[in-house]
């Protein structure tokens, strides 16, 4: 990896850290692809546990770059779409991800970076840090980050944050759902090893897995379909071995660490 992205591991917490503080971590083609690589090589790593999506330094991630934007005014429809196709690439990476996904917000977050910090599992923001979809401000429109924020919020509170490009706090972005936690400034990175750890050492990875698997699948089914799906995926989960580990500990009262 460049410069522009580092990967750094804590036993089986890796952290995905955006590193282009001169640019406010804004998003190029580069450090889509190089994210995109990033989150395929964690995903299929089986030491990992937890992903920490943060920033080397204060800004989160500013949605795409100036030059970026630049260039995109003389693609064409099909170089246009080809490049959205590699923005979804890389947020269908973090959303499908079969590992714990936090992200550590500690200064804006806005537009595609606002997308990139509510896609995952856990948000946990300083109350300094700011979120907005801004997109519609200079006639753009939060196409991919939409379909993603449709299983977070309310048409209502959609419609509110999209159609205005307006920015929020912290503490608003807690009351929409979309941060978890918000964490003084010099105890988020503590916050965040911590329950990152409380995840690796209480929560089983097949468990977990299978749920975001779930929780994915679950809102593209009917009640039926949903249910018939469920009933397998009950059954087959008892079978696993996670599952007889855990049965075993409970019924011998023994204490279980996942890690």
């Amino acid at each position: 990896m460049s410069e522009m992205l580092r990967i750094e591991m804590d036993g089986p917490v890796a952290h995905l850290i955006l590193n282009r503080p001169e640019k406010r971590n804004a998003l190029s083609a580069e450090l889509v692809e190089q994210m995109y690589q990033g989150m395929l090589s964690l995903n299929t790593n089986d030491s990992v546990r937890v992903v920490v999506i943060r920033s080397a330094d204060k800004p989160f991630c500013a949605g795409a770059d100036l030059g970026y934007l630049t260039q995109l005014r003389s693609n064409t429809l099909e170089e246009n779409e080809a490049d959205s196709q590699r923005l979804r690439q890389l947020f269908d990476a973090i959303y499908r991800s079969p590992k714990y996904i936090i992200s550590q917000v500690e200064g804006p977050a806005l537009a595609g970076g606002c997308g990139l910090a509510t896609l995952a599992d856990c948000c946990v923001a300083t109350p300094e840090a700011t979120f907005g979809y801004t997109e519609v401000k200079i006639g753009f429109i939060p196409a991919l980050v939409m379909v993603y924020l449709r299983e977070k919020v309310s048409g209502a509170v959609m419609s509110d944050i999209l159609l205005s490009g307006r920015v929020f706090g912290a503490a608003e972005a807690q009351s929409m759902q979309l941060v978890q936690h918000v964490v003084p400034a010099d105890k988020v990175a503590e916050f965040v090893i911590h329950h990152a750890n409380q995840i690796c050492d209480s929560t089983s990875p097949q468990a977990v897995a299978k749920v975001k698997e779930m929780m994915r699948a679950l809102s593209a089914m009917s009640r039926d379909q949903a249910l018939d799906y469920a009933a397998k995926q009950n059954a087959v989960a008892r079978a696993s071995e996670d599952c007889r580990r855990g049965i075993d500990a409970f019924l011998n009262k023994e204490p279980l660490k996942w890690r």
